[in-house]
């Protein structure tokens, strides 16, 4: 059943994540609802916004009424998301096939990401989320202690290798250029609760023998990837969707590059470490 709060009109999508909002437009930019978004966000992982229609002004707009926006373009529009051969950045797109959160390699990753559909894949292209948070909660409580003192370095070329399984030498210094960064395994908010900080970036397990640190990470990964803790977005041109980059991991699914799909991106920057 619907729930209301203060007149956000929102249903869950699955016990464990995601949640519909199904305010209108004008509402959603008036900001007025902005504090309640923002928890049910924390609280869900990811919300969804059906057919709202955000142009790219308006997505802007909205991502601005939430925290601080930022600009991934030089005018500070909506950045453009396509495989579509003619974009020089698809070949890094390619690593969005996989589990992955953002900006692991800074201390401070973004908070927020806001994605809407201009043109849906005939087939494939679904977006997928999984709830870190409410899979760290979920674990067995005789696993916790010991995974709250390991720390794991995070790096683009563990997230390229998953593309390319055998790169040139040359390849590989390219990836090597972008810094890593260890991080806790086990991110404790200011809020005082807890995610697991996994994902396809994550290379090694610091203080353990690697075959063991990487059988952990898999585990790990198959463990918050379980359906319980997942959300598998079909989209819809007008479909908007926003996820806490902080307590989830996403992934795009498989689809034609010359398919056409088109997505708009805006980010929410980052207001506290890992730690």
């Amino acid at each position: 059943m619907p729930v209301t709060q203060d007149r956000l009109d929102w249903k869950e999508l699955k016990a464990d994540i995601g949640a519909e909002v199904r305010s209108s437009k004008a509402e959603l930019l008036s900001g007025r609802y902005a504090p309640q978004l923002r928890e049910l966000l924390e609280q869900r992982g990811v919300l969804v916004f059906p057919r709202v229609d955000f142009s790219s002004e308006e997505q802007v707009i909205f991502t601005r009424t939430l925290g601080d926006f930022v600009a991934d373009t030089p005018d500070g529009s909506a950045y453009a998301i396509t495989m579509d051969p003619s974009n020089r950045s698809a070949a890094l797109l390619k690593g969005s096939f996989f589990w992955h959160f953002d900006g692991y390699m800074n201390d401070v990753p973004i908070l927020a990401s806001v994605m809407s559909c201009r043109v849906p894949a005939p087939s494939g292209g679904e977006t997928e989320f999984c709830n870190t948070y409410a899979a760290w909660d979920a674990l067995p409580d005789g696993h916790k202690p010991q995974l709250e003192e390991m720390r794991v370095v995070h790096a683009l070329a563990s997230a390229q290798l998953a593309v390319e399984p055998e790169p040139s030498y040359a390849t590989f210094q390219k990836w090597l250029q972008v810094p890593r960064n260890t991080l806790p395994l086990v991110w404790t908010h200011r809020s005082g609760r807890k995610s697991l900080v996994i994902g396809s970036s994550a290379v090694n397990v610091l203080d353990i023998d690697p075959l063991e640190g990487l059988e952990l990470l898999v585990w790990l990964r198959d463990w918050a990837t379980q359906d319980r803790f997942t959300y598998s977005h079909q989209w819809s041109a007008g479909d908007a969707v926003i996820w806490d980059n902080t307590g989830t991991l996403h992934r795009a699914r498989a689809y034609d590059p010359a398919s056409g799909r088109l997505m708009l991106r805006t980010k929410l920057a980052g207001e506290e470490p890992v730690a």
